[in-house]
């Protein structure tokens, strides 16, 4: 990483190459008012001042096991639905070859952020974060980060750091600055986390990170709309937008594009017109928020996690069949109730499409007790349309608990209750599972999914390749990582070939 005031190495080549270049004292010059005045700025010094080497050794592990599982969603979605007509967008609209794309090619940073990103995110596999009032995916900032990293020609220990500021960011801001219940997507903490990110692996200064802060906080604020209702293709997309959108901005404010350094407590910024008041103090913030984020077990939304395990639980204890269950009744916490049980953001029993599938716990329980399993397959037009599962859905009821809720964060309680049609009564309490961060999951668990997941796309040996280069990551240049996963595909051939080695 550049050191501060120093607009060195390969994004200043580039721009000095548009003809502005800067000097280290200028580029870190604030403006009139005094030093760090704004939290934009303040957030910029921490930005430019964190370092790989202030990452816990468990910090370290959890960033590592966070790329390995996110890019593992990605190869899984190589073939879904959404993937050919985002690489036609990327393809026909091109852009110089700066970065590469998961499968093969390569394009401008903000196209590889918004495609690369959009495979991490597509099958909803991805990892979480909880607050009280807020819940978000950071490892969104995964494609994003990885591509202003490989433009940067960073390494490895660069990009795990801006990775990290990404996901403290992101994490900090939805713990203090809740903005769901106001209306909006948690997209909206995600472009201050973008902005962070993508500064930190340019190697950018002060002044230009907080530019890009007060550029992509103002410009990038998106309607929780996203996430009620009839879900659409965009509950998938709308952050590998604000991640393109904000890789784009960060760009303008590297080349001295200047934003509102008052994107925060300004006059209508972003606390008086969306967030309210609230307070942080960036430099005590460290970069350990990773290691209190989790990986999903299941691929289903994030609040369903511990109540699927409890029902595959009893499932396999009592070698329960579909046809033996007349209900399910589910206790859990007031959040999970809202978002996937039937509560504000609308009904869950109506279930037509992927997108509200896998944000039905009626549909994902349905699921699992006809298929002992919540995984891509499940979520197959053929899968979602299946008369038996459309029926026992409807026999899954929720509720919310306000004694759950006061456990929420901390635990993801709920209480399983199953009639079966002889009469008797199954109960089973949950306070986490196997991926939450009271009870994480360890690395070879999650090569285990990461391999389920990429295996259709990608030989044995490229899988190994990638597992050790990422396991090995801080030793390596980020652009040796990604040539790894362009050299995967989608053709389904290396599942056959896997078959035949087998």
């Amino acid at each position: 990483m550049a050191e501060q005031g120093d607009f060195s190495g390969a994004a200043a080549t580039r721009a000095g190459q548009d003809g502005s270049p800067v000097s280290g004292a200028e580029a870190n010059r604030l403006p009139p008012g005094g030093a760090l005045a704004t939290m934009a700025e303040q957030m910029a010094a921490f930005v430019v001042w964190s370092t790989y080497d202030e990452l816990s050794e468990r910090a370290r592990t959890a960033l590592k096991i966070r790329v390995l599982d996110s890019l593992g969603c990605a190869l899984g979605a190589l073939e879904g639905e959404l993937s050919p007509l985002l690489r036609a967008q990327v393809t026909d609209f091109d852009g110089a070859p700066h970065c590469g794309l998961i499968g093969g090619g390569r394009t401008a940073p903000d196209r590889a952020a918004f495609y690369n990103g959009a495979l991490v995110r597509y099958l909803d596999f991805n990892d979480g974060y909880l607050a009280k009032g807020e819940t978000c995916h950071p490892s969104d900032n995964v494609a994003p980060v990885l591509a202003a990293a490989e433009y940067a020609d960073a390494d490895g220990r660069d990009f795990l750091t801006a990775l990290a500021v990404a996901y403290q960011v992101q994490c900090r801001l939805s713990d203090v600055a809740p903005v769901r219940d106001r209306g909006f997507d948690h997209t909206t903490q995600g472009s201050f986390a973008v902005a962070a990110g993508v500064s930190r692996a340019l190697g950018m200064d002060t002044r230009r990170t907080a530019n890009a802060i007060g550029i992509c906080g103002t410009a990038f604020n998106a309607l929780r709309v996203t996430r009620t209702g009839i879900l659409s293709n965009w509950k998938g997309l709308a952050y590998p937008n604000t991640a393109f959108s904000c890789v784009h901005a960060t760009f303008l404010a590297m080349r001295g594009i200047t934003g509102p350094l008052e994107v925060f407590e300004g006059n209508k910024g972003f606390m008086d017109a969306i967030a309210g008041p609230f307070e942080i103090d960036w430099s005590h913030e460290d970069l350990e928020r990773v290691t209190r984020t989790f990986l999903k077990k299941y691929n289903a939304e994030l609040h369903s996690q511990s109540t699927l395990e409890g029902i595959l639980e009893l499932k396999e204890e009592y070698g329960l069949r579909a046809s033996d269950v007349e209900r399910v009744d589910i206790e859990i916490f007031d959040v999970a109730f809202k978002i996937i049980g039937g509560g504000e953001e609308g009904d869950k029993t109506f279930v037509q499409t992927k997108e509200q599938a896998d944000h039905s716990l009626q549909y994902m329980v349905a699921a699992a007790l006809l298929d002992g399993q919540v995984m891509p397959e499940q979520y197959q037009p053929g899968s979602i349309l299946r008369p038996e599962v459309q029926k026992l859905l409807r026999q899954v009821t929720v509720h919310p608990s306000a004694e759950l809720s006061r456990r929420f964060p901390s635990e993801m309680p709920c209480r399983l209750t199953i009639h079966l049609q002889d009469g008797r009564v199954l109960k089973k309490e949950k306070t986490d599972y196997e991926g939450f961060y009271t009870r994480p999951m360890a690395w070879d668990r999650v090569v285990q999914k990461f391999e389920r997941l990429a295996g259709r796309y990608a030989s044995p040996s490229l899988l190994k390749e990638i597992e050790q280069a990422i396991a090995g990551l801080e030793r390596l240049k980020v652009s040796e990582l990604t040539n790894l996963l362009s050299r995967a595909g989608g053709d389904g051939r290396w599942a056959e070939q896997k078959a035949t080695e087998g």
